[in-house]
């Protein structure tokens, strides 16, 4: 392992389209929805610390979350769990870690990963990260991992290259040319059908001196913010001042806010198998199917003239009977009963809020 490397682990979100599974006092990054034994978060700490050094991790999560992080991974002490006092989205997840990583080690390398995914082939991936790993550190450039296409798929965001490069890229690192966020189902085909296209795994690979260079550049502001506080990092005046912080910060994305701007902008296309589950549907691609089509969480259910469709409960004792139904999604939890088209689930954040206004936060 290099001494050098480190990884910062995003675990904030509260996984909306994951209702109502994903809660927000337990969200989804928490929760075993694959049935393998082990949580989502736990699973990206395991994956990275074959080539990441454990006292090299930094965990980003909002306040509420911090135990269940430190429980998830008890190998981590409390001053790896960086503490969001507000949900501002990535790119203020990313400049605090950075200022942070600043103090600890000006010469890192760092691979930014979300802690919900789902990886088929974890050598080849942790292959992926070594070789972004030392592109990054040879290169001024900022790195996000992409993967070819299977589908046309509206629930990923896209990373355009070059069309004479498409055909060198993969397994290789190109020069961006466009991002585009989650695209309709028309717009979806034609980048599936052009080549050019990678779906874009929101994995980020670079060197804390181009990150930092690139942050001062495009996010002035947002850089300038947590920069004040070099003085108060791993101090007892820390809290304090990353709450002032986040007060004053918008809420912007890291793409939107510097990869889209940033003319250093490299993608590493490769195939490891990969799926960042963030839908219902996503996962009923991944789950095994019966001869109906339909894939299963609750072995205790009774099926009649149902198919394409996906039925989780989270009370093995409850007997589910469904008649009648093709393309469903159902999801019963202790409080909440979903039923809802499986085509439709692109829909579920807006049911969520809609919930949280009808009928208060206790059901969100």
């Amino acid at each position: 392992m290099n001494n050098n490397d480190y990884c910062i682990i995003m675990a904030g979100g509260i996984g909306s389209r994951f209702w109502p599974m994903s809660r927000t006092k337990k969200p989804k990054q928490f929760l075993d929805i694959l049935g393998t034994g082990k949580t989502f978060i736990r699973q990206t700490f395991e994956r990275f610390a074959r080539i990441i050094p454990v006292q090299n991790f930094l965990v980003v999560t909002g306040e509420i979350y911090k135990e269940l992080v430190l429980k998830e991974i008890p190998e981590l002490n409390e001053s790896q769990v960086l503490c969001e006092p507000m949900r501002r989205n990535t790119a203020p997840c990313i400049v605090y870690a950075t200022c942070k990583l600043l103090k600890i080690n000006p010469q890192a390398r760092v691979v930014v990963t979300p802690s919900d995914h789902f990886i088929f082939n974890e050598n080849k991936f942790l292959e992926v990260m070594l070789n972004g790993l030392a592109y990054a550190g040879d290169n001024n450039a900022l790195v996000t991992v992409g993967l070819k296409p299977s589908r046309p798929e509206t629930g990923y965001g896209y990373i355009q290259v070059e069309k004479e490069d498409a055909p060198e890229c993969q397994d290789s690192v190109c020069k961006v040319k466009t991002f585009t966020e989650k695209p309709d189902i028309e717009t979806a085909r034609i980048f599936f059908k052009s080549g050019e296209f990678y779906w874009n795994s929101g994995i980020f690979i670079w060197s804390l001196d181009a990150i930092r260079k690139a942050l001062a550049r495009h996010l002035p502001d947002v850089t300038e913010i947590f920069a004040a506080g070099n003085d108060y990092y791993n101090t007892d005046r820390e809290e304090s001042f990353i709450f002032d912080a986040y007060s004053q910060c918008k809420s912007i994305s890291i793409d939107y806010g510097l990869m889209e701007k940033a003319e250093n902008v490299y993608v590493f296309a490769a195939d490891f198998g990969w799926s960042d589950v963030g839908t219902w549907n996503s996962l009923y691609i991944q789950m095994s199917k019966d001869e109906n089509s339909n894939a299963l969480k609750s072995s205790n259910v009774y099926l009649s003239e149902v198919s394409n469709s996906m039925i989780d409960s989270a009370n093995p004792n409850k007997l589910l009977v469904v008649k009648g139904l093709e393309n469903y999604l159902i999801v019963d939890t202790e409080d909440v009963l979903m039923i809802c088209p499986r085509n439709d689930e692109e829909s579920i954040k807006q049911t969520v809020s809609d919930v949280l206004a009808d009928k208060g936060k206790d059901f969100i």
